[in-house]
């Protein structure tokens, strides 16, 4: 699996724009794909907060992860705008039969592909080597554009769920 995704983000934009996202509980097909790509580039295109544009991007990634980012250096997100994004969010949800809102599923690379995996089955998924704390893992907690760039996909030792689960990185000293 072709994990680059950085280079897709906006060079211009300010390392603290605000960053959002939403995770599929399965892929998009190629053709759904692409038409919530031109769903997502016609909502940037007019997101706007109190009449003013927002600077935002929106990008599917790895035909399952919707990445939202607002640029906010040169005007604030109202939470007017949020909500405008996230009914765009519900939108999509809606037209492909998917669930983008559920944060008890996390994602991680396993083998050559993504796998998704219940919070509830992460004890169980250790135990059974499916997952351990070198596994990559999608860290969509992440609420800026650095910290998107720098902790994504991470291994699960170096997350807030390895902590959880006993697998964080040891310090050495």
């Amino acid at each position: 699996m072709n994990l680059n995704y950085k280079e897709w983000l906006p060079a211009d934009f300010a390392g603290d724009s605000r960053v959002w996202i939403y995770q599929s509980n399965k892929p998009f097909k190629a053709g759904e794909a692409r038409q919530i790509e031109e769903t997502l580039h016609a909502f940037v295109q007019g997101w706007k907060t109190h009449g003013t544009p927002v600077t935002g991007y929106a990008h599917l990634f790895f035909d399952q992860f919707i990445v939202l980012m607002a640029d906010e250096t040169a005007s604030g997100v109202s939470g007017c705008s949020t909500d405008s994004s996230v009914r765009v969010v519900k939108e999509i949800e809606g037209q492909y039969g998917v669930n983008l809102f559920d944060r008890q599923l996390l994602a991680f690379v396993i083998g050559e592909g993504l796998q998704l995996l219940p919070l509830s089955q992460i004890n169980y998924s250790v135990e059974n080597n499916i997952i351990d704390a070198d596994t990559l893992y999608f860290n969509n907690i992440v609420g800026t554009k650095q910290e998107l760039q720098d902790h994504w996909i991470i291994p699960v030792k170096n997350s807030w769920l390895g902590k959880k689960i006993g697998l964080e990185k040891v310090k050495m000293g």
